[in-house]
């Protein structure tokens, strides 16, 4: 079964699926690793890890296709890609499904926003027309080798157009082919609770939690209760990582140690465990049997 098709079966399952937000391939094993049944790699997360850039369209198709390629090499499950605008109109929406549907994509988001685009939760946003948006929409359908493969469409009209010209458009959404609705940043419970009615039956929600942003925050629970069916945390495993390495270098640059930071880090060790490392070598030594083992509990091992 294809990772796209296991995405498919989730959404069309009972349940509320939490997708955490990854940025490389070892922040992807690591949900894996947790048991997550799927993921979501941000446009954001890649701008703040990769170029060290706000969200404000300056990565390229070719730098998000990299990254999924690395992530896909290395896990299993399925994962969600923001392809922002698809990089261009409904053609170079074409050649970015078929890219990143090649790298590993199990779902492909596109926004109705201008290119370049900016993070859902600034402001200033431009849109494209409802028109275009589908147009772009139906040939990302179109250009899917999978059929499979879920078509995310999201729509950031309730910050430029307003609440009910964003339901419209997700509306012509649907129509247009999108097998999930992304309908950015609502600004209160009644609107999502509202969103949750409207869409009921029609296609699964998807509800975007950013910390500091402009949506109410709320547990995966409490959003199946107003009618999402898939729940993202796209930029959370970066501010995590974030606030603790700006506190290790705090104390490294104070103590000159990391001596205080030790019970809050994995040792060398540890991290070689999560990587699979004595697995990857004895995999290594069936084509090579001079291989040698890479790690002191490899060789204990052997030698009983």
């Amino acid at each position: 079964m294809s990772h796209a098709k296991v995405l498919r079966d989730l959404l069309n399952a009972p349940g509320v699926i939490v997708a955490p937000g990854m940025y490389d391939a070892f922040t992807s094993l690591l949900i894996e690793q947790h048991g997550f049944k799927c993921a979501y790699l941000g446009g954001a997360s890649i701008s703040y890890t990769r170029i060290a850039q706000p969200d404000i369209g300056l990565t390229s198709v070719s730098e998000v296709a990299q990254v999924v390629s690395h992530i896909r090499e290395r896990i299993t499950i399925p994962f969600i890609v923001d392809a922002d605008t698809g990089f261009g109109n409904a053609l170079n929406t074409q050649r970015t499904v078929k890219l990143l549907e090649r790298m590993g994509a199990s779902g492909i988001q596109l926004e109705d926003q201008t290119y370049p685009k900016r993070c859902g939760h600034l402001a200033g946003k431009t849109l494209v027309s409802k028109e275009e948006m589908v147009g772009k929409l139906k040939a990302a359908v179109d250009a899917r080798a999978d059929r499979n493969t879920v078509i995310v469409g999201r729509t950031d009209a309730i910050a430029v157009e307003g609440f009910e010209k964003a339901v419209e458009r997700a509306h012509a959404y649907v129509e247009a082919g999108a097998d999930v609705l992304f309908i950015e940043a609502p600004q209160t419970t009644e609107q999502m609770q509202s969103l949750g009615k409207m869409f009921a039956g029609r296609a699964p929600l998807l509800a975007n939690m950013v910390e500091g942003g402009k949506t109410p925050l709320k547990s995966a629970a409490e959003l199946g209760d107003l009618g999402f069916k898939l729940v993202i945390f796209p930029g959370a495993m970066v501010r995590v990582v974030a606030h603790a390495a700006s506190e290790y270098l705090n104390i490294l640059q104070s103590d000159g140690s990391t001596a205080r930071m030790r019970n809050r880090m994995f040792d060398f060790a540890q991290v070689n465990a999560i990587l699979g490392l004595d697995g990857i070598m004895a995999d290594g030594q069936k084509y090579d049997p001079g291989l040698a083992a890479a790690t002191e509990s490899s060789v204990h091992k052997k030698s009983r």
